[in-house]
């Protein structure tokens, strides 16, 4: 089975965007490797797992409850509690990347990360399955291919939409300010300014609801040959799936050893 590099920033990373694709990875037997900054554990967004200063909106923003079950069992896994750190990531000992999200400031060291973008370059270049969701469909946009522009220049990608970003912070801004707003331009609006047509950014439907195992189809994602996009945490069951659809595709289609 695949092993597979998770990224990690030092804390306020997604606990749906990271526990539910790894639940379904591990089903399937699939080893997971998370690896962040300096080697130590991170910590999800506290305020997605508990809901605590979110006030009447808790129930509808923060993780539910099968986020929330995922994540913990992910935090108690013997993989998570021994990453590696970002510095001593080889992408050869790694047959795909899985790139979570997160909106709160914690995420910006792993956006902005040098090591990481030249990590997703690499698995561009390799041709190896890479799945980003939320906001890691940024740090793909910002990682740059040897010809100096975007490795998705000219992909089709979805991530965080606008009004997806702008409606939590409006609904919230009174008393948390800026909280979901990760940067002042919005993912979509970054993204869109970094592909070779602002029409490659695909947002979904317009009515969104959270997918659900048996309900996959409320969710979205976006396929362009060895990369896989999602939007928010609503997407997260569909995106597991299709992620772990991918990498046993591309294991399969690979050459057999003559060795």
């Amino acid at each position: 089975m695949a092993t597979i590099l998770m990224p990690l920033p030092s804390r306020d990373f997604d606990p749906t965007e990271t526990g539910v694709p790894w639940t379904i990875l591990e089903a399937k037997g699939h080893h997971v490797v998370f690896a962040t900054p300096d080697g130590k554990p991170g910590a999800a967004d506290p305020i997605m797992v508990t809901g605590k200063g979110l006030g009447p909106l808790a129930q509808m923003l923060r993780a539910n409850a099968a986020g929330r079950a995922a994540y913990m069992a992910m935090a108690q896994s013997a993989a998570f509690k021994s990453p590696i750190k970002y510095d001593d990531i080889q992408t050869a000992d790694f047959d795909a990347l899985l790139l979570p999200g997160g909106h709160a400031k914690g995420m910006r060291p792993y956006l902005e990360s040098a090591k990481l973008q030249s990590v997703v370059a690499e698995f561009f270049t390799t041709g190896k399955p890479v799945g980003a969701i939320c906001h890691g469909t940024l740090l793909v946009a910002r990682s740059k291919a040897a010809n100096g522009k975007s490795v998705l220049h000219g992909r089709r990608t979805t991530g965080l939409t606008r009004s997806q970003e702008l409606i939590a912070w409006g609904m919230t801004r009174a008393w948390m300010k800026d909280y979901y707003r990760t940067y002042s331009t919005p993912l979509e609006t970054e993204i869109r300014s970094l592909l070779a047509s602002p029409n490659d950014f695909l947002t979904g439907p317009t009515a969104i609801k959270r997918d659900r195992p048996d309900k996959l189809h409320r969710g979205f994602t976006v396929l362009d040959g060895n990369y896989l996009s999602a939007r928010w945490p609503g997407d997260a069951h569909r995106f597991g799936t299709e992620f772990a659809a991918l990498v046993e595709s591309r294991a399969r289609s690979r050459p057999a050893s003559t060795t």
